[in-house]
């Protein structure tokens, strides 16, 4: 079981490297569309996915739990992540390893109707570093969840991606939106830090 919000979101890079054992990197719908040719690319997108592999290696080297989280559209109209299409399948950068865990999602949040509170739970995890896309949607959604259920959370802020939005008449520069929901998440619901701050915390 995760511990209650006693953990402090500022002492979790802390956590982190204290107890190993109990972290799991979680990777977000780093999937096709949103990468060059894709339905929805996103900017920084390739840079994210580099950053999130090179956590995903060192993971993998320390035998330390690993999730993939999958979109899945349901919604009418969308126009991406479609099922039985080559956009939805994880990209090859992360594709994860016959025996890692994917977890299919339909919302934002990642554990809304999937089984991902019950796989950290089976895996003793206590402290997530959550990575992917996109930013303001699912990443925000997911480590928000992910706080308020108990686990400490760090976000890897340069192993993320976004786009820009609009609102009214007023169109938000990808690395606006960006800063703005790391800004959001940081310091209360997660430590927003890079992956080589992450990486200089692991073994």
């Amino acid at each position: 079981m995760p511990r209650s919000a006693r953990i402090d979101a500022a002492d979790a890079v802390h956590h982190i490297r204290d107890t190993m054992d109990n972290v799991c990197l979680v990777l977000v719908d780093l999937q096709n569309d949103y990468f060059p040719g894709g339905n929805m690319p996103l900017v920084g997108i390739e840079e994210a996915a580099s950053n999130a592999q090179r956590m995903l290696n060192k993971f993998r080297a320390l035998k330390l739990p690993v999730i993939h989280v999958q979109h899945v559209s349901t919604r009418p109209g969308a126009t991406f992540f479609l099922r039985d299409t080559t956009g939805v399948a994880i990209n090859q950068t992360v594709a994860p390893h016959s025996h890692e865990v994917v977890i299919i999602k339909n919302y934002p949040n990642s554990f809304r109707d999937t089984s991902l509170l019950e796989t950290l739970r089976d895996v003793k995890s206590e402290s997530l570093i959550v990575c992917g896309a996109m930013t303001h949607m699912c990443i925000d959604a997911t480590t928000r969840a992910a706080f308020d259920l108990g686990f400490a959370c760090t976000v890897s802020h340069d192993a993320c991606a976004t786009k820009a939005l609009k609102f009214r008449e007023v169109t938000v520069k990808a690395s606006q939106v960006h800063t703005a929901f790391m800004a959001a998440l940081s310091g209360v619901y997660a430590n927003v830090i890079s992956t080589d701050e992450i990486l200089r915390k692991m073994p």
